[in-house]
């Protein structure tokens, strides 16, 4: 049986997944085969419904000025405080950006979320993704920039958990389209 990891090590974890193959020079299909690895692993989440995520989104944005088409491929843990309530999200993103152009910003923006617990197949999720028109323009294309960073998120406003998952889609500049 596998030893479920500290959600502390999800960074070192998805470095190391991304390591693994010794990519001189990846594809987003690299990438994104590397993120399914760290996708699988099991880490130690409280027993609450969708408290371990995945998150695929993409879209054009301007994070540092300049219109970026954006890949960002996220997993999420929720944190609960002493008394078993929620406190936090953490994420854990591998953002691969690649510059700007027509064929990119067509795409436009989407997101998809897929939750351990929510008995759908992580393989199905995968399948319908990778079935997208715009896999078929990204799949082989190598990122400008990959990063890969955590982040504490706070519900602060929100009133349930689904309007915080929900928000954590939007939880970006907004898109240049």
């Amino acid at each position: 049986m596998t030893r479920k990891r500290s959600t502390d090590e999800a960074v070192g974890l998805l470095k190391g997944e991304l390591r693994s193959r010794a990519f001189a020079d990846p594809v987003t299909e690299d990438v994104w085969l590397a993120f399914l690895r760290f996708g699988r692993r099991p880490f130690l989440v409280p027993e609450v419904p969708d408290a371990d995520g995945l998150l695929f989104q993409y879209g054009t944005y301007a994070f540092d000025g300049v219109p970026t088409f954006t890949l960002d491929l996220t997993r999420q843990f929720e944190v609960c405080d002493n008394d078993g309530d929620h406190d936090h999200y953490v994420q854990v993103h591998c953002e691969l950006r690649y510059g700007c152009a027509p064929a990119l910003e067509a795409l436009g923006s989407f997101n998809s979320w897929f939750f351990h617990d929510a008995g759908d197949g992580l393989e199905a999720w995968v399948q319908g993704l990778t079935r997208r028109t715009a896999w078929t323009v990204i799949h082989r294309l190598r990122p400008a920039e990959t990063r890969v960073y955590d982040e504490r998120v706070q519900p602060s406003t929100w009133s349930s958990w689904r309007d915080a998952r929900d928000a954590m889609v939007v939880h970006r500049p907004r898109p240049i389209l």
